[in-house]
C-alpha cells in the first residue's frame, strides 16, 4: 500500500502513477514515429513529384529531346541541364509548375 498526499493509505495510487510515468515515457516515442511516417510520406512524394515532371517533359515536343535533371525536396523541384532555347527554359519551369504537388521551381537549366 501507499500513502498518498493525504497521508491516508492507497492502494489505487501506486497504479494511477505508474501509468502516468508510462504515459508520459511513451509520449516521445510517438512523435518518433510521426516524424518517421512524415518523412518517408515526403520522399513518397518528392519521388512521385519528379516522376511526373520528368514524364511531362517527355510528352512536350519542345522539351522531350533534351537531358533535362529533375530533383524534388519537399515539393521544390529543381532543374538542371542544357537546353537550346530560352524558350525551352521557360517552357520546361511552366511544365513543371503544371505537376500537382509542386509547390515551387528552381530553374537551373542553361543554354547550349
Amino acid at each position: 500500500m501507499n500513502i498518498g498526499m493525504s497521508g491516508k493509505r492507497s492502494a489505487g495510487c501506486f497504479t494511477s502513477a505508474t501509468v502516468l510515468l508510462a504515459v508520459l515515457a511513451a509520449a516521445p516515442l510517438a512523435g518518433c514515429v510521426s516524424n518517421a511516417t512524415d518523412r518517408s510520406a515526403t520522399a513518397v512524394d518528392d519521388e512521385a513529384i519528379t516522376a511526373g515532371v520528368l514524364d511531362a517533359m517527355a510528352r512536350d515536343p519542345q522539351l522531350k529531346m533534351f537531358d533535362i535533371g529533375v530533383t524534388a525536396y519537399q515539393g521544390i523541384v529543381r532543374l538542371s541541364g542544357f537546353v537550346g532555347s530560352t524558350d525551352s527554359v521557360g517552357a520546361a519551369a511552366s511544365v513543371a509548375r503544371s505537376v500537382k504537388g509542386v509547390r515551387s521551381v528552381r530553374n537551373d537549366l542553361r543554354l547550349k
